[in-house]
């Protein structure tokens, strides 16, 4: 008998074990079609890794965050990721950082989502007034002004927000947690979509005449991530 309860209970462990290991793993792009074709197919949710025996000291460096972003642009922020695309190293590795720059009481980083990561903002340089709102139903604003050397966290995929209210150069340094966190400005995105979503729509949703969303709808939207840096 207790032999049986022995083997009893190693299934029910085997069991346990394997739902815990069985899992899809978090999705590393917008979207991700299976083909009919496997011929068609390109490699999702990573990118392919690098021979071990090709790998240099030089692949784990990255010297992109060093020098300040242009801040003369219609936000007067700008932000210089160090994604997988930029340091090919974070591959699987669930990490990526980025150096924000803003300009004097005007720098504005837009209310924006990252829909795969949380982040973790650390104030290098000047005065940032900071925050994110909770979702539906509370819509809870949560704000902080930050100094010199404070942090704050913006969770994954709520709408989140920083300004420079001080009189000098601010520069901040953000963690996040995946190689490819995604950005979705929220202006850009409603407003500046490639093809346009029905004014009508949006002037309902956002409780405004059709024809302040038609003009909306005109602007160029400025995107204040360098990815070409």
């Amino acid at each position: 008998m207790k032999s049986v309860n022995m083997v009893a209970g190693f299934v029910l462990l085997a069991l346990a074990s394997s739902f815990a290991s069985a899992y899809d793993p978090s999705p590393l792009q917008d979207f991700c079609v299976a083909p009919t074709d496997s011929s068609t197919g390109v490699n999702v949710n990573g990118k392919f890794c690098k021979d071990p025996s090709h790998v240099k000291c030089d692949d784990f460096f990255f010297n992109g965050l060093k020098l300040p972003g242009d801040t003369n642009n219609p936000l007067g922020a700008q932000v210089s990721p160090g994604f997988v695309s930029e340091f090919p190293a974070l591959n699987t590795l669930g990490i990526s950082m980025v150096r924000i720059d803003y300009a004097p009481r005007v720098g504005v980083n837009p209310p924006h989502v990252h829909p795969r990561a949380s982040e973790l903002l650390l104030v290098l340089e000047g005065t940032l007034y900071v925050g994110f709102v909770s979702s539906n139903p509370n819509n809870t604003l949560y704000s902080k002004i930050l100094s010199k050397g404070e942090m704050f966290l913006f969770p994954i995929g709520m709408i989140h927000f920083q300004r420079n209210i001080g009189s000098t150069p601010a520069v901040a340094i953000a963690a996040l947690s995946s190689q490819n966190p995604g950005v979705i400005t929220i202006a850009n995105t409603i407003f500046g979509a490639d093809t346009m979503i029905d004014p009508d729509l949006l002037a309902t949703s956002f409780q405004l005449k059709p024809d302040v969303v038609k003009i909306l709808q005109t602007k160029t939207w400025f995107d204040n991530v360098n990815f070409d840096a």
